[in-house]
């Protein structure tokens, strides 16, 4: 069980404290004006961390803070699937699969925008139903992006179909973690939340899917195609038992690290019962200290991913315990006088510390007991605030880029290679769900769509 550490003091008070923030938020800035990839979010984030030493009025309790963070839960399941995920991919991505699949998708003209809608569609299912967004991209991106870019989608749109589909999953799947904390912070039934959460997602999910239709990028698909071998390999899709195994484990609830370590076992065993892999090309000792093969490669390709959680977990441990999670929650209460206002101070909060933890079901917990206080006092039913405690997150956490929902797809995405590559700051501009839920958001703060008065038990 993670301890909590001691409460941080900082120089020059509040300026002090955000320090760190405001150097990560500088750093993130220049990253993404000249289009680095997660190597240059990893930099934000450790010069924010060295940076808070200066301002921390007791340097042993800063340490703690970074290791306090590092103690959660969350962070050793997001790096051990980063590396499981990485593996389970490169297995497919290695054999041939892909290339043989967009040849096929190719042949039936399946290709462009149809193949980035349709991918919006899958991904929207699969993360409804496995309930997890994280979970959906280590599955889904190294089959239905590397296809889909073949098939003449622009890769960024493919990225961004498969982030939007994850998002609706995440915001509206019953078994989802998000809906799980909001529900329950807000000691609203479940089951009611999720249907009428319904009125907010359905729309912002008709809304992308249009979007994507109508503004998605097409390439010319025959020369990635071509670079990438260019020949189908009917034998290569057996291969295709590492994403079913997973899937099927995660519809039945079993642990992500454990679906994705059963679907490498599945993915191993048929690579080397059909002849599509030998032992030395997986693994290899070929002298002089060194180590080679598909799976070495894919462990050491994850190195700047889990540089960078490392770094962003160490943060939010800093963040944390220098109290700045209350102090959001309280500045922003002040300005809760009235219906309209409160649900406004609960979108920004959630926003605000969505945003900065990166972690959607982290801000919901930190915030479950202010929004209760301050909804109760203005009228907002437990069922609205739910709802916009989870949108909100589904919003701004998917539209920071230095969370894991764009470094993750960006750092998959370049293990394609160069003309694969997605930036993360490009990301956020193509995820359609994110912006249309956050319309739907501002229509509802302002409008009232989907309020409720009084004591109804729904809105």
């Amino acid at each position: 069980m993670e301890q909590k550490a001691k409460r941080i003091e900082f120089r020059f008070g509040k300026a002090g404290k955000l320090a760190p923030l405001i150097v990560a938020a500088a750093m993130i800035l220049w990253a993404a004006f000249s289009q680095s990839n997660v190597n240059g979010y990893v930099l934000a984030f450790f010069a924010a961390l060295v940076t808070g030493v200066l301002f921390a009025k007791d340097e042993k309790a800063y340490g703690e803070a970074l290791v306090y963070g590092l103690s959660k839960p969350m962070f050793g399941v997001i790096v051990m699937a980063v590396i499981l995920a990485a593996i389970s991919g490169k297995l497919i991505s290695s054999s041939g699969a892909v290339q043989t699949i967009a040849v096929y998708v190719v042949a039936a003209g399946f290709t462009g925008k149809l193949f980035v809608a349709a991918t919006f569609l899958i991904t929207c299912l699969l993360a409804f139903a496995t309930g997890t967004s994280v979970g959906t991209y280590f599955v889904v991106i190294p089959i239905l992006f590397p296809v889909g870019v073949m098939a003449g989608a622009a890769p960024e749109f493919m990225i961004g179909a498969i982030v939007s589909g994850a998002a609706f999953g995440d915001n509206l799947g019953p078994i989802s973690d998000t809906t799980i904390a909001s529900s329950a912070t807000q000691h609203a039934d479940l089951g009611t939340v999720v249907k009428t959460r319904m009125r907010y997602s359905l729309p912002a999910a008709a809304g992308a899917l249009v979007l994507f239709l109508l503004f998605s990028r097409t390439t010319d698909g025959s020369a990635a195609i071509e670079a990438a071998g260019g020949t189908a390999n009917p034998a290569s899709l057996v291969m295709l038992v590492v994403p079913v195994v997973i899937i099927a484990l995660c519809l039945m609830r079993k642990h992500l690290i454990t679906a994705l370590s059963w679907g490498i076992l599945a993915g191993i065993a048929a690579g080397l019962l059909f002849g599509i892999y030998t032992v030395d090309s997986l693994v290899a000792f070929p002298g002089g200290f060194s180590v080679s093969g598909v799976i070495i490669e894919a462990i050491t390709g994850t190195a700047g991913t889990v540089a960078m959680l490392i770094a962003v977990f160490a943060l939010l441990g800093v963040l944390e315990c220098g109290g700045l999670f209350e102090d959001v929650g309280a500045l922003l209460s002040r300005f809760a006088k009235s219906e309209r206002s409160a649900e406004a101070t609960i979108v920004l909060s959630t926003g605000i510390l969505s945003m900065v933890t990166g972690v959607i079901s982290v801000a919901i917990v930190a915030l479950g007991d202010l929004v209760n206080e301050i909804g109760e006092k203005a009228g907002v039913n437990r069922y609205r605030r739910a709802n916009l405690l989870d949108c909100t997150g589904c919003v701004f956490c998917f539209l920071a880029p230095w969370t894991v929902h764009c470094v993750i797809p960006a750092q998959q995405s370049a293990q394609f290679g160069e003309g694969f590559a997605v930036a993360p700051a490009s990301i956020p501009l193509v995820n359609y769900y994110s912006i249309c839920m956050l319309v739907m958001l501002l229509l509802a703060v302002i409008t009232g769509y989907g309020r409720k008065s009084g004591n109804s038990q729904v809105g």
